[in-house]
């Protein structure tokens, strides 16, 4: 319950940007420049600057990686199995297949952040820098059927990952943040957050799920059961140190990354069945999440 209350109010921000979307008077045009905004300035701030000024052993962390990794590989595998076990629509299978594995990083830096704290708040952005290449390799090479884009050149500009690759380098090479550029990358990481969550919800809808929910549950088991029991699992087997164990948790307990859906829509896959479970695996989050929390915290 107490775990509950403290992530509480994320999921209030969240539900927040559904009502203000679907009720009042802000257009598609001012959350798409919303998304746009969070995801190409305020959120590589708050990563930059918060991977910039952490004090990291990443040779310590090696093993937290590592398991992240793992859960990632075994969930990109049983993903792929939804169409052999259920007879989904290839299309849909291919749009759907990153849905099992990829996460919401706004949610994910909110909560390990009220949580955890600021040294929580490094490592999850640390987990979150070392998987996002990985599972947008992953998602784009199984849309690429649809399309002729460049897995390496979608990397390359991902705002997400200069922004923390940068954070990195310049942290473990121990430079000094001038005082100036601290403060205005702090401002505008406090509205990243906030801003990020009023987002997602915005973009919630019910749509898509057709003749097959079999599927689209297999689909959601992975993400929200499978996932985070796996983290729990690597943390008490491995014995990690407390913020990493939750850093772990909270990364895998996330519901899927409100971004796999534009990236389906660009790539000629199935928008709404991707949709679908965005908003699925959002709204289920608010009971899963604070579950996994509490069995590790």
């Amino acid at each position: 319950m107490q775990t509950t209350l403290l992530i509480l109010p994320n999921f209030v921000l969240i539900l927040a940007g559904l009502a203000l979307a679907r009720r009042f008077g802000f257009g598609s045009d001012f959350w798409a420049g919303l998304e746009k905004l969070v995801y190409f300035v305020l959120f590589p701030a708050l990563l930059f600057r918060t991977l910039a000024l952490a004090t990291l052993d990443l040779a310590s962390v090696a093993t937290m990686l590592a398991c992240g990794a793992g859960i990632t590989v075994l969930a990109m595998g049983l993903s792929a199995l939804a169409r052999p076990l259920f007879g989904a629509n290839p299309r849909t299978a291919a749009s759907c297949f990153q849905c099992a594995f990829r996460f919401n990083s706004y949610i994910g830096l909110a909560v390990a952040g009220t949580v955890y704290g600021a040294p929580g708040l490094a490592l999850t952005a640390l987990i979150f820098g070392a998987m996002i290449p990985m599972v947008n390799v992953a998602a784009v090479s199984m849309l690429a059927a649809h399309s002729r884009a460049n897995p390496w050149a979608e990397l390359a500009r991902n705002p997400l990952v200069l922004s923390t690759v940068g954070g990195l380098v310049w942290g473990q090479l121990g430079l000094p943040l001038p005082r100036f550029a601290d403060q205005t990358l702090n401002l505008l990481g406090q509205s990243a957050l906030p801003a990020g969550l009023l987002a997602v919800g915005a973009a919630l809808r019910i749509e898509g799920m057709g003749e097959k929910p079999l599927v689209h549950g297999w689909w959601l088991a992975i993400k929200l059961v499978l996932m985070p029991a796996g983290a729990i699992a690597c943390a008490h087997f491995f014995v990690l140190p407390p913020n990493e164990a939750g850093a772990l948790v909270v990364w895998a307990a996330l519901p899927t990354a409100a971004s796999a859906y534009i990236l389906a829509v660009r790539m000629g896959g199935d928008g709404p069945a991707v949709a679908a479970q965005i908003t699925a695996s959002t709204l289920l989050s608010m009971l899963t999440l604070p579950v996994w929390i509490a069995l590790i915290v």
